[in-house]
């Protein structure tokens, strides 16, 4: 919804749906601080080594340098906001999406490589696991 350039890099905005039982792999933010704002579905986060299930109208703020992941645990598609400060993400997730969409299939060696040309350290396999339990951050 926005990018860096129409915030003078001070934040992007992005409207995501996730599909049930997915979710991204283990990482941390070199660069930006990630704020979720969920719309729809039910979320599980995991970071400070806990889960914590999330949601509509819940919200989850993980600053940078904080290794996290989470899932659509629930049985529909979920729909929330990624807000992230300053801006950058966005053009982590336009090459790392042109890579899972690549016809052959990705290539995970270059998904990590995307990760760390963007400040993002994918810790372990690429895909996330857990079914999260309740608490806060």
């Amino acid at each position: 919804m926005l990018r860096g350039e129409q915030t003078s890099e001070t934040l992007t905005v992005v409207a995501c749906t996730q599909s049930p039982a997915s979710g991204p792999p283990l990482h941390t933010h070199r660069n930006e601080d990630e704020l979720f704002l969920i719309v729809e579905g039910h979320y599980s986060f995991f970071a400070e080594e806990r889960w914590v299930e999330v949601g509509p109208g819940g919200l989850v703020y993980l600053p940078k340098g904080i290794a996290h992941c989470y899932r659509n645990i629930g049985t529909t598609t979920g729909r929330h906001w990624v807000i992230t400060a300053p801006s950058g993400w966005e053009l982590f997730m336009t090459e790392y999406a042109k890579e899972l969409a690549n016809p052959e299939g990705p290539d995970q060696n270059r998904m990590l490589e995307i990760g760390r040309e963007h400040g993002i350290e994918f810790e372990g396999a690429l895909r996330a696991s857990g079914t999260g339990s309740v608490g806060s951050f």
